[in-house]
């Protein structure tokens, strides 16, 4: 049997993201994951989230390890993974009552955040929510020395990567119609921030005025 994609990050922090999103979302919700990686966390919240329709996402090199873990993990619960540049789309046709992304602000460079934002707030619903997980800083102050090491190892390997300051992601949520709503700690000096998408987007507006 082929060895599937495995993150013991994803595992251990799994729990944790899914009382979260127990108490973020409704019952039934349908759910974009931009970056699902190995898949981990798309099987575990439609196992303990039946409700839920998610729609996993990521970079075309991905897409074989993700459906093989649904084929064999989550049969008949999950869509077929779908690629998604996020920087050019396109991006699956909304709308979603979320958008959900672990891990990949970090990794992503940061001249693609505004992507990610401005494509969120397009496909969610009016009062929906981009929820993202991992590490953040505040002003340029990290929340742990660990986190601060991290930041370096992070920039070293890459200096597009580095984790990301929350002040300068509040105010690519502003230009994408979105407001931070909700600042949340998990272990191991990790967070979920939320943002909930407050303005009609483009096609909203451009619906409007023909009418």
């Amino acid at each position: 049997m082929n060895e599937l994609p495995f993150s013991p990050a994803c595992e251990r922090n799994k729990g944790p993201i899914a009382d979260v999103l127990k108490q973020l979302l409704p019952a039934r919700a349908r759910v974009l994951e931009v970056g699902a990686g190995t898949g981990q966390h798309a099987v575990h919240f439609t196992e303990c989230m039946p409700g839920l329709n998610w729609l996993a996402t990521d970079v075309p090199a991905n897409l074989a390890g993700l459906a093989a873990r649904f084929a064999r993990e989550a049969a008949g619960r999950l869509a077929e993974p779908q690629p998604l540049d996020v920087a050019h789309g396109p991006w699956p046709a909304g709308p979603f009552e979320a958008v959900y992304t672990a891990n990949t602000l970090h990794i992503m460079p940061f001249s693609l955040a505004p992507a990610l934002f401005a494509g969120a707030g397009e496909v969610l619903v009016d009062d929906g929510c981009l929820v993202c997980y991992g590490p953040f800083m505040d002003d340029g102050v990290h929340s742990a020395a660990s986190n601060r090491q991290f930041d370096l190892s992070l920039r070293d390997r890459d200096p597009t990567m580095g984790i990301r300051d929350t002040r300068d992601l509040e105010r690519l949520a502003e230009a994408a119609g979105l407001r931070l709503d909700a600042d949340i700690e998990l272990p191991a000096n990790n967070r979920i921030l939320v943002f909930r998408r407050t303005e009609p987007t483009t096609s909203d507006r451009v619906s409007s005025q023909a009418s």
